[in-house]
């Protein structure tokens, strides 16, 4: 699989983010076994299900960890009009996203250390090459 990819599609969903991971012989065949059984239309699909399964046995866990750790749950955007009124009501952002945090292209590196303070992403962070080399220190 290739590595995960930095660009946002420009419909309403998301593009999807790629991970690689490694898997051993015999639980590599297994997988091709039941898609070549019909039960999944291919690898993806087999490992997209079994998380999204797993991810249910524990959402009650996730959902209060949520709440604990005060996470945006979703895709949460940032641009450059919202960062000016945070800036002018002389404000920094904590910005905690469980999910997508998306700093928009017309935020300038200069911006977003002036507006914000601190970036927790669990899952993806889109965001200009340039932004991200401002923030590297503020992001967790």
């Amino acid at each position: 699989m290739p590595k995960k990819s930095a660009t946002l599609a420009a419909s309403a969903k998301p593009a999807d983010e790629k991970i690689t991971i490694n898997v051993g012989c015999v639980d590599l065949g297994q997988i091709d076994l039941l898609v070549q059984e019909g039960f999944y239309s291919n690898r993806s699909d087999l490992i997209r299900t079994v998380i999204r399964n797993h991810l249910a046995t524990h959402a009650e866990v996730v959902h209060t960890t949520v709440a604990r750790k005060a996470l945006v749950l979703g895709i949460e955007h940032y641009g450059a009009a919202q960062l000016e009124a945070v800036k002018a009501a002389r404000q920094k952002l904590q910005i905690r996203v469980l999910g997508l945090a998306v700093i928009a292209p017309d935020v300038s590196p200069a911006l977003a250390l002036a507006t914000i303070d601190s970036v927790t992403v669990l899952g993806a962070l889109h965001a200009s090459s340039a932004v991200k080399a401002a923030l590297a220190s503020r992001i967790r």
